[in-house]
């Protein structure tokens, strides 16, 4: 396994940290232990960004993330600073991993029974099984060298791909076509392809816009497993921010950023609550809020068409239900699929509207944790994709709560309606005015092959000195644990620029 680069030159560093999502809170730890004075400011009353919780009687809701993958990347991560993760929060492996509701009457479960799994591929197609293994086989391949030179190497400039090093470790990596085309030579049945496929929902493509490489997320689900953490994703946040203050950071919260100015050792941030001087700013706030809502005009690094021009992750529907009695038989992870999906991708990334035949997920973390609703009762989120920038009203909202709430009883046999005792709503608007989410997007940019490595908005600004970035937008991109490998790199980034 790599190492983390020297730190040393950030010692002694006073350095703010705009935002408290994965990326910003990564980023203070390895900032604190190198020695830096870190302050981190966040603009909600909570920590941990798009991972936010909702209570309300009794009921306790992962607002973001709810799937806790690459468990590898937390033991790395809380090792670096000699912890574990157990220190923090104990883990439970699901079984299932989740289950799929197909819109036909088929129903499949995942399980960490890797054989079983095999014998289901088998059933729906001769030969699959065999197959399957093959695919599992090119997808670790793909994680381990992935993972260790393109992941948790920063390759962000031209510069970082011209040498034998990545020549050799990127031979026979799947880095050409697409995720379709890629699944496509290993199954032909389509609810095959949807199995190996649904994961791209998490790094916010669609079959055809995401490169063949993340094939290795075949890899994390079948091979490393799925996790539910104490407490929630939200667990693991309070973990992260209990680590960091033993580091040193110092958390401020309900304090939105107004205004970044300066330069490389003499930087004012301007908050509602008052100005912080600082070194260095990193900031973990939406890319492009930060640069055309915080930067003065002449040290912005993209125009707003380049904004406008880029290809977003979903936004979502969400809904947030405490239910009377139980949801059997919903799995705590649960995936509702139509048999045909293209028109659901079609309608977040090319002809934008609200899906009239949706793919859908539900959690349901009752199943595995008594503590999040009262005895009795459940606690279900439903999460449907829709396009970011999507017109978001009131009446457009209710209307399509009915339609959802149709669906999941048409598809899986669960009637919510009259059980239903705590609801709340949450859609692109949302995203937008809590977390200053670029057209409402619920994860960032899409990976799509035009916005994988180099093409993603750099860690260190190219206009303003001592200015750097973290999270979802900039490397390696998208989701709870990438997030925590961009903290390790913009730190890296920071080191490099400063020992200079």
């Amino acid at each position: 396994m790599n190492s983390v680069s020297d730190l040393s030159a950030l010692d002694g560093a006073s350095v703010v940290v705009v935002g408290g999502g994965f990326g910003g809170l990564s980023t203070a730890c390895y900032l604190a232990d190198a020695g830096a004075e870190v302050t981190l400011l966040e603009k909600n009353d909570q920590l941990g960004g798009r991972a936010s919780r909702l209570e309300r009687d009794g009921f306790r809701f992962d607002m973001g993330p709810s799937w806790y993958l690459m468990p590898d990347v937390f033991e790395r991560f809380f090792g670096y600073f000699d912890r574990t993760p157990s220190d923090y929060y104990g883990l439970t492996r699901l079984d299932p991993h989740y289950r799929i509701f197909f819109k036909d009457g088929d129903q499949v479960d995942m399980v960490p029974d890797l054989q079983e799994n095999r014998e289901t591929f088998e059933a729906y197609e001769p030969g699959a099984g065999e197959k399957f293994d093959e695919y599992l086989r090119k997808s670790k391949r793909n994680y381990q060298i992935g993972m260790e030179h393109f992941v948790y190497e920063d390759r962000s400039r031209l510069r970082d791909f011209l040498d034998l090093d990545v020549a050799k470790n990127a031979w026979g990596l799947s880095l050409i076509g697409s995720m379709q085309d890629h699944v496509e030579k290993y199954f032909s049945h389509p609810k095959l392809q949807q199995i190996m496929q649904y994961t791209l929902v998490f790094l916010g493509g669609s079959p055809k816009n995401t490169p063949a490489l993340y094939n290795l997320m075949s890899h994390v689900d079948f091979n490393l497993g799925v996790y539910y953490p104490d407490n929630g994703l939200g667990g693991v946040v309070d973990g992260i921010v209990e680590m960091a203050e033993e580091l040193g950071v110092d958390f401020h919260t309900g304090t939105p950023v107004e205004e970044i100015r300066g330069r490389s050792g003499a930087f004012v941030v301007r908050t509602a609550n008052g100005e912080f001087l600082a070194d260095y700013v990193v900031s973990d706030a939406d890319y492009a809020h930060t640069e055309r809502e915080l930067l003065p005009p002449e040290k912005r690094q993209y125009s707003d068409a380049y904004w406008e021009s880029r290809t977003y992750a979903p936004s979502a529907f969400l809904l947030y239900l405490g239910v009377e009695g139980d949801v059997d038989p919903l799995a705590h992870h649960t995936l509702v699929l139509p048999t045909e999906w293209d028109e659901h991708f079609e309608k977040i990334f090319d002809d934008p509207a609200w899906p009239d035949d949706p793919a859908y997920y539900l959690c349901v973390p009752s199943e595995t944790d008594d503590s999040v609703a009262p005895a009795g009762h459940s606690n279900l989120f439903v999460l449907v994709p829709v396009a970011a920038g999507l017109e978001d009203t009131p009446a457009l909202r209710r209307e399509y709560r009915e339609l959802v709430l149709d669906d999941i009883a048409a598809n899986t046999g669960v009637d919510l309606r009259d059980r239903i005792v705590v609801e709340e709503s949450f859609c692109v608007s949302d995203f937008a005015a809590r977390y200053n989410a670029t057209k409402g997007t619920a994860l960032g940019l899409a990976h799509t092959l035009r916005q994988t490595a180099i093409f993603r908005p750099p860690n260190a600004s190219q206009k303003m000195d001592g200015l750097f970035f973290t999270g979802s937008f900039t490397q390696p991109g998208i989701g709870v644990p990438m997030c925590l490998i961009s903290g390790q790199l913009t730190a890296e980034r920071m080191a490099e620029t400063i020992g200079e």
